[in-house]
């Protein structure tokens, strides 16, 4: 079975990720609705794309790699959805930081 990884080919600068989604139920056993929750922003790099292409023909390689666990802007990128799966494709420049383990 094939991931959406696999599924579809990011272009240019742009980034597939998986949003990570916050805990439902707060520490004290509260359970929050789909509504009270905030938009997820990081997530799990699952393709890249080639990297951007300049005016003079030369391609910068991408910052990021499949893997890597990113932090991006709240309401950055486009909401796809493959095989009943939420992700995003974002441009490489709306991540803003790669988290370190």
């Amino acid at each position: 079975m094939s991931t959406a990884g696999e599924k579809v080919r990011p272009l240019a600068d742009r980034v597939l990720v998986k949003p990570v989604t916050r805990e439902s139920v707060t520490k004290t056993g509260i359970v929050l609705p789909d509504t009270a929750k905030e938009k997820p922003q990081q997530g799990l790099v699952l393709a890249v794309g080639p990297g951007k292409l300049l005016d003079n023909g030369q391609r910068v390689k991408p910052e990021v790699k499949v893997g890597d666990h990113v932090l991006f802007s709240k309401y950055s990128g486009t909401e796809i959805k493959i095989d009943d799966e939420e992700l995003l494709i974002l441009r490489e420049s709306d991540v803003m930081g790669v988290v370190e383990e």
